[in-house]
């Protein structure tokens, strides 16, 4: 308890000093904290009460946003966790995937969004493509390592007693490449957050990142802060929610265990 108060403290320092130097330096592209508030309670906080006091603005262009960073991260995680452990459990598969999944990783997401647009035309098809394409990396990654990373005695005793395939798979390997395995999830959500506005920048008309161009355009720097504000605090929800479920998911591991390195996309 005595150390979330000291974090919260610093947080609160740090804004203190934030609107002190904002005060002093009264330059209008970094507006105070207080009028960054301002401006957050009036576009998502200031609803009716039938709404639980969100206005439109959240449900035009929020909620969209996380329902695509949701389902990009959900669709990156499936396919990431699957083909991980299908090749980090095959040498051969790995030896002849390696150099392409090492070209396709090299390839910056944003510079696919020309592709992805043409591919898909405008619209969610081609926001959850990008988020997909950068976010799969660090989940196949780490799914690889942890695969790999099986004790042999695990895989000799599996053979003797003729444990079958899928039961071997979700009872011995996924439990053992699970530390990994969160770690990818954990960047990849972080990049995730990036990719879902990089998406939104282009040709589409709702979510946070077509917003934040529309108030830097029409220089409301003040709303286009509150937006910044709000996916800090949306990363940090969505990392806080996924550190509680990855404890209880391996909270049958020694806590040593729980703290892997890992492979950045």
């Amino acid at each position: 308890m005595t150390r979330f108060v000291q974090r919260w403290a610093v947080f609160a320092g740090l804004v203190v000093v934030w609107e002190l130097l904002t005060w002093v330096a009264d330059d209008p592209f970094f507006p105070r904290p207080t009028v960054i508030a301002e401006s957050a309670w009036t576009l998502w906080l200031s609803g009716p009460a039938d709404h639980l006091f969100l206005t439109d603005t959240v449900f035009e262009h929020v909620f969209p946003s996380l329902g695509r960073l949701l389902a990009g991260w959900g669709i990156a995680a499936l396919i990431g966790i699957s083909l991980g452990v299908a090749l980090g459990r095959s040498a051969a598969a790995m030896q002849y995937a390696g150099p392409l999944l090492t070209f396709l990783r090299s390839i910056p997401p944003p510079a696919l969004v020309p592709v992805f647009l043409l591919v898909f035309s405008v619209g969610t098809q081609m926001q959850l493509a990008t988020i997909v394409f950068g976010v799969l990396w660090p989940i196949l990654l780490n799914s690889v390592d942890g695969a790999r990373s099986v004790d042999a005695t695990k895989s000799e005793t599996s053979a003797v007693f003729r444990i079958p395939k899928a039961q071997w798979v979700l009872g011995v390997v996924l439990p053992a490449a699970a530390p990994k395995i969160f770690a990818g999830l954990r960047v990849s959500l972080s990049l995730s957050l990036v990719l879902m506005v990089v998406s939104e920048l282009v040709g589409t008309d709702n979510g946070i990142g077509s917003q934040l161009l529309v108030a830097q355009r029409e220089f409301d720097f003040p709303d286009m802060w509150a937006g910044i504000v709000l996916l800090g605090v949306l990363g940090y929800v969505l990392n806080t929610v996924l550190l509680v479920f990855e404890r209880r998911a391996l909270s049958w591991q020694p806590k040593r265990e729980r703290t892997p390195a890992t492979v950045e996309a």
